[in-house]
């Protein structure tokens, strides 16, 4: 049997990975959320920059199902968008924001997000969109970046969901290599990897103790 062939070591560690990172994103963006509760307040998280990445999540999930791409290649995405949905509940709770406004484009967002997995849209319009979710996802992780440089504080940010934003961006990287080697894909996990670890060595610079 070549060590190359779909039963080979490199596509059985593709598919632990894919099982690992499954798993991680199961609690990734919980302990950002218990923070938010906790502390009954959203402050030091941008409300655009959630709702950009939650327009990411759900572009590239859909690109996936629509493309046919192995399942477990993607999975983790149904489980983020689930926790984004909750994360942006509370943040649009603590920030009172939650009214008519917010309901409409709920409800518009439902039926996009129906109309393409159901391919009512016709699949070109999402694969116009496809090639924005990499400075989309960026631009909302640039924004968590700037503001913690500003503030100089991050008591409010989770440095375990940042650390497993890093994680897995960079075994999705492998797996899909692995898998379908689409460019649009490893360029997207490529730079949010680079942007998560940012973000998280920035968290953890500004929770260290302060010197006198």
């Amino acid at each position: 049997m070549s060590f190359l062939d779909e039963h080979g070591f490199l596509y059985v560690l593709a598919d632990l990975l894919s099982i690992v990172t499954i798993a991680s994103c199961l609690i990734s963006k919980v302990p950002q959320i218990r923070t938010v509760q906790q502390l009954q307040s959203a402050k030091g998280l941008s409300v655009n920059g959630l709702l950009m990445e939650l327009c990411s999540y759900t572009v590239t999930m859909l690109y996936n199902y629509t493309n046919g791409y192995a399942f477990l290649s993607y999975l983790e995405y149904p489980i983020l968008l689930a926790q984004e949905y909750v994360l942006i509940y509370y943040v649009l709770r603590y920030e009172s924001l939650l009214g008519q406004r917010a309901y409409l484009w709920s409800g518009i967002y439902v039926v996009a997000f129906l109309g393409f997995a159901t391919a009512i849209i016709p699949s070109s319009v999402l694969m116009m969109l496809v090639p924005f979710t990499t400075p989309v996802g960026a631009t909302s992780k640039v924004m968590q970046l700037v503001a913690i440089l500003r503030s100089k504080d991050s008591q409010s940010v989770s440095l375990l969901t940042w650390g497993i934003s890093a994680f897995t961006n960079s075994t999705r990287i492998y797996t899909i290599l692995l898998d379908s080697g689409d460019k649009m894909l490893l360029a997207n996990f490529g730079i949010s990897t680079i942007l998560s670890s940012s973000v998280l060595l920035a968290a953890w610079y500004y929770k260290k103790p302060k010197k006198d």
